[in-house]
């Protein structure tokens, strides 16, 4: 039912190639994230997904149907945007049945829609209040039942929760994944947030400069990156990368010491900070001086000064009782390395 295939789809904007040969299948009642830095095209994607963009080059089809050139209308599709877009003058209840009234449903029909969204949205306690007099969180949740009254093939968000507060963010992040378990359609998602993308996602779509860098499910992308710049966009904090040596199967860190089993290629180490054990200055594969020390609660992340290695972070206990200037020896999980080769891949 919403099954959306992706085949060498471009967008140029006068000179400018913005999305450069996207091919993707999205299956039924997937939950798919788009997720890059600023400027990757994530949002361009989605348009042209949508029918708000055209598509330069390639083809865009729903569960077969090729809709290239079809407008928004005539594809099936709802979009959410990070702007509420609410009518002010309108009742919550008559904002969200308002696309089903102008399509010409009669009034019992939209307004049993309209009660079915509310129901699963908790907003029935709304439906007779005007969109300024509600909470951010309850404005976005009105726009998604607009969306759900409408019973889309497929749901379009383009960074939906980017206006609210961190408190706020979190608790729409979980009415959207309950939201996608309930319903059972596909959801295409776009965030700069890998946070959101790593908590929502069945399978995150990582871009950059408008092409995929890669496809996978959360676990993949962050135990096994394709290359350096999935590595360290996906996982919060980022994951340490240092310059190595390959030699007789094993590897060495400048400045530092080194361990087995690296590929012959590989010309850099990443780790990620809850990889690392703190022991004895000289005990690891390097040492490290204690730069900054950042308290989050059960769990502290301690930024090291590793000399020619640069900075590494390692994240401990909360109650640890590191302070600035003190010296550790850092020792690497070896089952936990990823290596890069000259060009950033993973090898």
């Amino acid at each position: 039912m919403g099954a959306i295939t992706l085949k060498g789809v471009e967008k140029w904007f006068g000179e400018v190639q913005v999305i450069k040969g996207i091919d993707l299948e999205i299956a039924d009642g997937e939950f798919v994230v788009f997720v890059g830095p600023s400027g990757c095209g994530k949002s361009t994607l989605l348009r042209m997904i949508g029918g708000l963009e055209d598509t330069s080059r390639g083809a865009i089809s729903i569960d077969g149907r090729d809709v290239t050139d079809q407008p928004p209308s005539k594809r099936g599709l709802a979009m959410v945007f990070q702007s509420y877009a609410l009518y002010p003058h309108m009742s919550v209840a008559e904002n969200m049945g308002f696309s089903l009234k102008m399509a010409g449903a009669p009034e019992a029909e939209w307004r049993a829609k309209v009660a079915e969204a509310s129901e699963i949205l908790k907003l029935d306690a709304y439906l007779d209040r005007r969109p300024k007099d509600l909470s951010g969180g309850q404005r976005q949740r009105v726009a998604i039942g607009r969306s759900i009254v409408r019973d889309p093939t497929a749901f379009l968000f383009d960074e939906p929760l980017s206006n609210l507060d961190a408190a706020l963010r979190v608790e729409m992040r979980l009415e959207i994944a309950r939201l996608h378990r309930k319903l059972h359609r596909t959801m295409i998602y776009v965030t700069h947030d890998q946070v959101e993308a790593m908590t929502l996602a069945d399978r995150i779509v990582v871009l950059e400069f408008g092409k995929i860098a890669q496809v996978g499910t959360p676990r993949e992308l962050y135990e096994r990156p394709a290359n350096l710049f999935v590595a360290q966009f996906i996982g919060s904090p980022k994951m340490n990368v240092m310059p190595c040596a390959a030699s007789g199967g094993g590897y060495t860190l400048e400045g530092g010491r080194g361990g087995d089993n690296a590929p012959p290629s590989a010309t850099q180490l990443g780790i990620r900070p809850e990889h690392i054990t703190l022991v004895a200055p000289g005990a690891g594969q390097c040492d490290g001086r204690v730069d900054v020390v950042e308290f989050l609660g059960a769990d502290t992340f301690v930024l090291f000064d590793c000399g020619a290695l640069g900075a590494i972070n390692v994240r401990v206990a909360g109650d640890t009782d590191l302070v600035p200037g003190d010296s550790v020896g850092l020792a690497f999980e070896p089952e936990k390395l990823v290596f890069f080769d000259e060009d950033g891949l993973a090898v």
